[in-house]
C-alpha cells in the first residue's frame, strides 16, 4: 500500500511512496503532529539522482521491522533538497557541526515543536557495517535517549541552536585593497592543488575565480592560467565527460578524473559550458573544448529539453541492464566491456580507440571501461566513426537519427518500455529555475564566444518559459512540474535568473529590442528580489522571503559556494552589472553594502566564498564599453571578465568606443588599438 508521498510531484519523494514507513512531506500538519504527540521528527533529505539515497530507500526504508518501529516512535518526514534547498542548508550545517562532515542522504533527528536537530548522519545500513550502526539499533537508541535523558537533550539542542544562530552573525570588517588579492590567491590554490587523493569535482565557482585572477595576480606558488587550463583539459578528456553522447557527469571517484559518479546534473553542465567558453576566449582553443561544448549541447537538446523549451533537472547514475533486473546498476548505460568494444567496432577502429583512449582488457571500472582521452587534439575520423557506432549501440540508432530521445520518468517506465538500445537512466523532469538559469548563462556565453545562434535560441526559449510561467499570484516560483508551479523562489533562483537575463542581454545586442526586453525583465526581477529577500538590517539577501520562512529554524543568507555559486556572490555581481547598464547608483550602493556585510567571511574564510570575490572583482574593476555592434562582435570573443557592452550609435565624432569605469569615462577611443589598451587597463586597475 502506498503512503502519502505517492501524491507528491517530486520524483524523489515518489520513489519512497511504496516504503512501509509512514512518510510525511514537510508541512504544517506533520510538524504539528510531532508536537502534539511528543514524537521526535526523523527528517531525511536527498534527491532523485543520489546513489546512496537510492540504496537506503531499497534497504532500511523498505524494511518492515524498521518501519514498524519508526512509525510508532517518530514522525518521519521526507524532503527533496532540490525543491527545498533552504531546509537542506540549515540541517546540513547542523550535521556538519555535530559530526564534522555531511552529505546525502542527510538524516537528522529533530525535537518536536521547535525542530532543533540533536543527532544525525548520512547513510545508515540495516546491519552494522562500514563503521556505522544498524539503523534499527540506532532508532532504538535515539528513542531511549529522547525519553530518558531530557537534561542532556536540552544541553545538546541549546548548544546546536546557539551555534546556528551565531553563524548568522558576521562580525564587522573592512573592504581593503589586499582582500581581493588574498581571495584570488587562495582560490587559485584550490584549483591548482592536484597532489592529493580522493574524488575530483568540477568546482567551477573556484575555477571561475582562479581564471579571473590570472589577469590580476602572479602567484609564486601556483601558475593560475596553467591550473585553469589543466582543469579544462581534465574535464574534456576525463571520464567525467561522456565522450560517446555528450554531457558531464557529476564528479569522478578517483584523483585521475577517470571513473565518474555517473549522474548528470543540469547545474554542472551549465557551469562547465560557461567555463569552457571562457577558456576558449582566453586563448585555450583546443579542439576537445569545442567538441565537448557541442556534444553537451547535443545531449541537452536530445535528452534534457522539454517540448516547452525548459531544461530537465538531472539523470540518474544507475540504470537497468535488463528489464528483469530488480535493482539498477551504477553506470550501466555508459560503460563497455572489452568484448563489446571488439564486437561493435572494426579492428582498425578498435585499434585507434586503444591508441587514443584508456582501453584495456581488464577495464578501469569493475572490469568494464569508462572512456577517457589522452589529449585535447582533434579526433581522427576513424575514432568519430567508432564513437558513433557506440552511440548507436546505446541509443539504438546513429547520432544523426536521434535528435530527441524519450525520457524514462521512473524505474518502472524504464523497465517496461521497449528501448531500441540500452535501458537509459531515469530522468528527473522537473524544471528548477536556478539550474535552468545556469544553463541559460552557459549557452549565452558559448553563443557569444563561438558565434553560434542555435545556442542562443535554446537559451532564449528556456528564459521565456520561466518569465511566462513561473509567476503565480504575483510571486515568483522555483519549480515547475509538467506545467504546475511549486515552491516560492529562493535567493539562488532570483540571483541566477537575473544573471542569466543580463547574460542574454549581452548576447542579444545585435537585436536591440530583444536586448532591451532582457534588461527590462532583469530589472523587474531584481526589484522583486529586493522587495522580498533583501536584509535591511544586515545587508545581503536572505535565502527565503519572510512570509515563506515560518517553519524554518533560522533564516540564512547564503554566502558559501559548493557545487553551485552562492546566491549572494552572484547577486552582488548582478547589482554592479545593472548599475553599469542602467546608470542607477542605487544598485552600486546596495552592492557595496552587501560586500561590507560579508567582508569578515571573505577575510577569515576566503576558500569558502569564491563567488563573493567574483563580486568584489566586479565592484573594483567594473567596466562599461559603449560602442557599435561590429566592435562588440569582436570583443565577445575575448576574455573580459568584468566588462559589459552597450550599443551606442551616438559616439563622439571619429570615436569607435567609450570605455567607462564606474562614474567616469576615458577619452573617446579613436581606433581598436586604443580601445583595447583602455579596456585592459580598466580591467586590471585594482
Amino acid at each position: 500500500m502506498s503512503n502519502r508521498l505517492a501524491q507528491s510531484s517530486s520524483l524523489y519523494l515518489r520513489k519512497h511512496a511504496d516504503n512501509p514507513i509512514d512518510w510525511w512531506p514537510w508541512c504544517d500538519e506533520a510538524l504539528e503532529k510531532s508536537r502534539t504527540e511528543d514524537k521526535p521528527i526523523f527528517l531525511s533529505i536527498g534527491y532523485s539522482s543520489c546513489h546512496w539515497c537510492t540504496v537506503m530507500e531499497g534497504e532500511a526504508f523498505s524494511d518492515a521491522a524498521i518501519a514498524e518501529y519508526m512509525n510508532a516512535n517518530f514522525i518521519p518526514i521526507k524532503v527533496d533538497r532540490e525543491e527545498r534547498p533552504e531546509i537542506d542548508s540549515i540541517y546540513m550545517q547542523a550535521l556538519q557541526m555535530m559530526t564534522g562532515q555531511g552529505g546525502w542522504p542527510l538524516n537528522v533527528f529533530l525535537t518536536p515543536g521547535d525542530r532543533i536537530p540533536f543527532y544525525g548522519g548520512t547513510y545508515f545500513p540495516i546491519e552494522p557495517r562500514y563503521g556505522r550502526p544498524g539503523f534499527l539499533d540506532l532508532l532504538k537508541a535515539i528513542h531511549n535517549f529522547y525519553q530518558t535523558d531530557k537534561n542532556k537533550l536540552e544541553t545538546v539542542t541549546e548548544e546546536i541552536l546557539t551555534q546556528l544562530r551565531q553563524s548568522m552573525i558576521l562580525p564587522p570588517s573592512e573592504l581593503t585593497e589586499d582582500l581581493l588579492k588574498q581571495g584570488l590567491e587562495t582560490n587559485t590554490g584550490v584549483v591548482g592543488r592536484n597532489n592529493y587523493g580522493g574524488p575530483r569535482f568540477p568546482m567551477i565557482p573556484y575555477a571561475d575565480m582562479a581564471l579571473r585572477g590570472t589577469r590580476l595576480i602572479s602567484s609564486p606558488k601556483v601558475d593560475g592560467k596553467a591550473a585553469c587550463w589543466q582543469r579544462g583539459k581534465d574535464l574534456v578528456t576525463g571520464g567525467i565527460y561522456d565522450h560517446v553522447a555528450g554531457g558531464f557527469h557529476r564528479y569522478t571517484v578517483d584523483p585521475t578524473w577517470t571513473v565518474p559518479h555517473f549522474e548528470k546534473m543540469l547545474y554542472d553542465n551549465g557551469q562547465i559550458l560557461e567555463f569552457l567558453a571562457d577558456l576558449w576566449s582566453d586563448g585555450e582553443k583546443q579542439p576537445a573544448y569545442q567538441r565537448a561544448i557541442n556534444g553537451t549541447v547535443e545531449w541537452l537538446k536530445r535528452e534534457m529539453t522539454a517540448p516547452e523549451g525548459y531544461f530537465y533537472a538531472a539523470q540518474d547514475a544507475d540504470s537497468f541492464v535488463t528489464s528483469q533486473d530488480k535493482e539498477p546498476e551504477e553506470g550501466a548505460f555508459y560503460v563497455w566491456t572489452n568484448q563489446e568494444l571488439e564486437t561493435f567496432l572494426s579492428p582498425a577502429e578498435f585499434g585507434e580507440l586503444q591508441a587514443q583512449f584508456t582501453v584495456t582488457k581488464s577495464g578501469n571500472f569493475e572490469g568494464k571501461t569508462v572512456l577517457q582521452r589522452w589529449n585535447c587534439d582533434e579526433l581522427d575520423p576513424l575514432i568519430e566513426t567508432a564513437l558513433a557506432k557506440l552511440f548507436a549501440v546505446r541509443y539504438g540508432a546513429p547520432p544523426a537519427e536521434v535528435t530527441t530521445f524519450p525520457v524514462a520518468e521512473n524505474n518502472q517506465a524504464a523497465k517496461e518500455r521497449d528501448w531500441p538500445g540500452r535501458i537509459p537512466a531515469v530522468t528527473d523532469t522537473k524544471m528548477i529555475v536556478a539550474w535552468n538559469a545556469l544553463m541559460i548563462s552557459g549557452l549565452a556565453k558559448a553563443a557569444r564566444v563561438l558565434d553560434n545562434s542555435e545556442y542562443l535560441e535554446l537559451a532564449t526559449k528556456a528564459a521565456k518559459f520561466i518569465l511566462e510561467h513561473q509567476w503565480v499570484d504575483d510571486r515568483f516560483h522555483r519549480v515547475n512540474y509538467d506545467g504546475k508551479v511549486a515552491v516560492l523562489s529562493q535567493s539562488e533562483d532570483y540571483a541566477l535568473l537575473i544573471k542569466a537575463l543580463i547574460d542574454l542581454h549581452q548576447a542579444s545586442l545585435q537585436q536591440p529590442e530583444l536586448a532591451d526586453f532582457w534588461l527590462t525583465n532583469a530589472v523587474q526581477v531584481q526589484n522583486e528580489f529586493d522587495q522580498y529577500l533583501w536584509s535591511v538590517e544586515l545587508g545581503g539577501y536572505f535565502n527565503t522571503a519572510l512570509d515563506d520562512a515560518e517553519t524554518l529554524l533560522i533564516r540564512e543568507r547564503s554566502y558559501m559556494d559548493n557545487a553551485t555559486p552562492a546566491a549572494n556572490g552572484v547577486a552582488i555581481a548582478n547589482l554592479v552589472r545593472l548599475f553599469l547598464l542602467t546608470e542607477d547608483l542605487n544598485y552600486l550602493d546596495r552592492a557595496l553594502q552587501a560586500l561590507e556585510a560579508f567582508a569578515s567571511v571573505m577575510r577569515q574564510s576566503p576558500q569558502a566564498c569564491p563567488s563573493l570575490f567574483v563580486a568584489f572583482d566586479w565592484y573594483c574593476n567594473n567596466t562599461l564599453v559603449r560602442t557599435n555592434y561590429e566592435q562588440i562582435a569582436k570583443l565577445n570573443k575575448q576574455y573580459l571578465p568584468t566588462a559589459v557592452f552597450k550599443l551606442d550609435q551616438n559616439l563622439p565624432p571619429g570615436a569607435i568606443a567609450l570605455v567607462c569605469q564606474g562614474l567616469k569615462c576615458k577619452k573617446p577611443a579613436q581606433d581598436e588599438a586604443e580601445m583595447l589598451t583602455q579596456l585592459h587597463e580598466s580591467l586590471t586597475r585594482t
